[in-house]
C-alpha cells in the first residue's frame, strides 16, 4: 500500500514536485513519459516530457527546462542518451534550479567523434536523405527489436522531414567531460543497459564513477522492451527514493 506517502518520501530530500525528462535521439516524448512517469508518479512527482523541436532539438529541450525552472523552482532532471547529456549539461549549469539528476543510457563523453551513437544517427541521416523516410524505415524496422521499431516508426514519421538534421545535431554534441561530470554536486542515478551496443555500459560506469555519490543502475535491452518503466524504476532506487515497506499486520 503507497497511499498517502508521496509528500513524505519525496519532500524529505528534494523538496520538489516537478521533473522534466528529455527524450533520445529520434525518440519523443512518449516514450520518455513511457520510461519516467509511473516510478516518479509514486513517489509524488509530477513527470513532464519534453517533446523535441527536429529543427533545434537541444535548443528545445534547453528551453523548456528553463521554462520549467521558471514556473516551478528547483525540479529533478532527467534524460535518455542525448537528452541525458543535454539534462547533465543544462544541470551543470543551473545548479540552483537542480535537486537531482536521472541519466539513462548516456552515449559518450566529451567528444562524440568516432561514438556508435553519433556513427549510427549519421549514418542513419544520410540513408534518409539519400533513400527516404519509408525505405529506412523498413529497413530499422528489420534490424531492431519490435518495441523500438515502433517507438521509432512512430517518433521518425512525426519528425520528418526534419529528422536527418535532427540525427546529425545529435552526432556532433559535445557531452560533458569527465572532470566537469566530477563537479557535480546534488544527487544523481546513472543508468545503463549492460548489451546495448550504441549506449555502452562502459560509459554509464565512468559517469558514476566521477559524479560524487552517483548511484549506478543497470538494465537490459530486453527489460526496456517488456516495460520502458523499468529505466524510471532504477532511477527512482538509485536516487533513494525507495517506497516505504507497509506497516506489519
Amino acid at each position: 500500500m503507497r497511499e498517502g506517502v508521496h509528500n513524505r518520501v519525496v519532500h524529505s530530500r528534494f523538496d520538489t514536485r516537478t521533473a522534466i525528462v528529455l527524450p533520445g535521439t529520434g525518440s519523443d516524448a512518449r516514450f520518455a513519459e513511457d520510461a519516467f512517469s509511473a516510478a516518479f508518479e509514486s513517489v509524488g512527482l509530477t513527470t513532464i516530457p519534453v517533446e523535441p523541436n527536429p529543427a533545434g532539438v537541444v535548443e528545445s529541450y534547453l528551453a523548456a527546462l528553463d521554462r520549467a525552472a521558471l514556473r516551478h523552482g528547483r525540479i529533478l532532471v532527467g534524460g535518455i542518451s542525448l537528452g541525458a547529456a543535454v539534462a547533465a549539461r543544462w544541470a551543470v549549469d543551473n545548479p540552483s534550479n537542480t535537486v537531482a539528476l536521472a541519466l539513462v543510457l548516456p552515449a559518450w563523453t566529451g567528444d562524440p567523434t568516432g561514438s556508435p551513437a553519433a556513427l549510427s544517427a549519421e549514418y542513419t541521416a544520410g540513408s534518409l536523405r539519400e533513400h527516404g523516410l519509408e525505405t529506412v524505415t523498413a529497413a530499422m524496422e528489420s534490424s531492431s527489436p519490435p518495441w523500438l521499431a515502433r517507438t521509432l516508426r512512430r517518433s521518425w514519421a512525426a519528425q520528418w522531414p526534419d529528422l536527418p538534421d535532427a540525427l546529425d545535431e545529435a552526432a556532433r554534441h559535445r557531452s560533458l567531460e569527465l572532470d566537469e561530470l566530477a563537479r557535480i554536486e546534488f544527487p544523481a542515478v546513472v543508468v545503463g543497459a549492460v548489451d546495448d551496443a550504441v549506449h555502452p555500459i562502459e560509459v554509464a560506469r565512468q559517469w558514476a564513477q566521477v559524479i560524487p555519490g552517483c548511484a549506478l543502475r543497470t538494465v537490459t535491452l530486453d527489460s526496456i522492451g517488456r516495460d520502458p518503466g523499468c529505466l524510471g524504476r532504477e532511477a527512482v532506487d538509485g536516487l533513494g527514493l525507495r517506497w516505504p515497506q507497509p506497516p506489519s499486520c
